[in-house]
């Protein structure tokens, strides 16, 4: 029997992850969640600038009513959310690493800091169940990038990874047109927010191309991520916003500095990951601060928008759960000495995780119902039909889900239709301690109804609950897992 467990914000590997406290109680799921990148802290401008705009980016998600994330690399640890002191120290080092996916196992084995790149911030942000993340710009393909084969990892983390990045557009000393078409390739939905499709060139709002999507404003885009959920597709979306117009550096103005330090760049043979801090650099130093100052503009900008779009998103993801039909049915009991075992390894692990554990059946019930002389006959008749999650242990769970105790449910699912039925329903509650069984079934129920809504016969499946043993529980709080 292998043990699936799915990690979600507070059950990640402590050896691996460290949480924010803010983050890791029951307050993270009732509450929206943006995600920030660090390499823009230890990559992106110097100090103090890099510590005030970390602050401030901070401040500004949790003015809009979500709660910000900074990730990054601490001590050879994944950080999902940084105090002020950490910041601090993130800002002031010399000798962080630049993490992108490729990057993550080597930083942690070593034990080093770093700060993460969109492509390692979207992957860590996923696996801690964030769905909205703001930065500054994508990285994309470079120029000349049909030749060199220099592009961003940040395109293809979007071809797989179900986040939406909330950013002003691809960087303006990439290739834009060949970035928007290698997004395309990875499947990638690209929508510019606002009165127009065009796409932004980070410093402008226009590139001279055009978004393949549009949304109106943030409840817009909070939909599509919605729909894009319910739909399963485990690709991101990229929501380019327009630098404020106050802000704004004229394109050709901007090209013409950024001529320069290309030329410079390539005098110093400057490469890879290197490529981009250098002519950030450069531009900042080339314009008087001019681009460090629209920089600023555009990520605080992305910061606010990001935070709209994650309390859109979370109203609708809460409209959903509550307006789910759950039916409380009982399931075929264990014999009573496993019962009674099950219960002492229970109130141990809530002594010592501190939250109410729950054991028992999650069940998918489907419910028919007629409006004609129903005969046990073969045939075939015209009516309704209800589904709802159902199951004692799982709706006791979401009861105390729904008054704010945080429990853990211990349960078994299978890996099939119905798993992916109840997880979807499920999205509110933490379900990362289940039991998933790929050769078992989810227990299932089908109830036949009445035109009165008398129960005329019904047909379960409980057999995957008599996986629910007293080892099961002891194994999933084991420091294994």
């Amino acid at each position: 029997m292998r043990l699936t467990l799915v990690r979600r914000l507070n059950t990640l590997s402590k050896d691996l992850f460290k949480i924010h406290p803010s983050l890791a109680g029951g307050s993270s799921r009732t509450e929206a969640v943006v995600a920030l990148e660090s390499t823009v802290i230890t990559h992106g401008m110097p100090y103090p600038q890099n510590l005030k705009l970390a602050l401030s980016m901070e401040a500004i998600i949790t003015e809009h009513g979500a709660r910000p994330a900074t990730i990054a690399v601490m001590d050879g640890k994944v950080s999902v959310g940084l105090n002020q002191e950490e910041l601090s120290d993130l800002a002031k080092s010399k000798s962080c690493r630049k993490v992108s996916r490729r990057d993550l196992s080597d930083t942690l084995s070593k034990g080093l800091h770093g700060g993460t790149t969109v492509a390692a911030t979207m992957l860590l942000a996923h696996q801690a169940g964030i769905s909205v993340f703001a930065t500054g710009g994508i990285g994309g393909v470079h120029r000349d990038g049909e030749n060199s084969l220099d592009i961003s990892a940040d395109l293809t983390e979007l071809g797989r990874t179900p986040v939406a990045v909330v950013c002003a557009g691809a960087k303006s000393i990439l290739d834009i047109p060949r970035t928007l078409e290698f997004l395309e390739t990875q499947g990638v939905c690209v929508a510019t927010i606002g009165d127009t499709s065009d796409f932004p060139s980070f410093f402008s709002r226009k590139s001279g191309h055009h978004s393949p999507c549009h949304v109106a404003n943030v409840q817009k885009a909070a939909e599509l991520i919605h729909i894009q959920n319910r739909l399963n597709l485990q690709t991101g979306i990229l929501f380019a916003v327009p630098i404020p117009q106050e802000d704004e550096i004229p394109n050709d103005q901007v090209e013409e500095w950024l001529q320069v330090a290309l030329k410079e760049a390539d005098s110093h043979d400057v490469r890879g990951r290197d490529i981009t801090p250098f002519l950030l650099k450069r531009l900042t130093e080339l314009s008087n601060g001019r681009t460090l100052t629209a920089n600023l503009a555009l990520l605080r900008n992305n910061a606010k928008v990001g935070a709209q779009i994650a309390v859109a998103l979370k109203k609708l993801q809460d409209s959903e759960h509550g307006s789910c039909s759950y039916s409380f049915r009982s399931t075929h009991a264990s014999q009573t000495a496993q019962s009674t075992r099950l219960s002492a390894v229970a109130r141990e692990d809530e002594e010592k995780t501190g939250r109410p554990v729950v054991i028992g059946g999650t069940v998918l019930d489907i419910m028919a119902s007629w409006n004609s002389d129903f005969q046990m006959n073969g045939a075939t008749y015209s009516g309704e039909l209800f589904m709802s999650c159902g199951g004692v242990g799982r709706n006791i769970a979401d009861c105390l889900t729904r008054l704010g105790s945080d429990p853990i449910l211990l349960s078994a699912i299978g890996q099939d239709a119905s798993a992916q039925v109840v997880k979807k329903h499920c999205t509110h509650m933490d379900l990362s301690y289940l039991l998933e069984l790929p050769q078992s079934a989810t227990s299932g129920y089908v109830g036949l109804l009445s035109e009165e809504g008398q129960l005329r016969a019904g047909v379960m499946n409980m057999d995957i609950h008599s996986q629910i043993t007293a080892d099961y529980v002891r194994t999933a709080f084991s420091p294994a897992n």
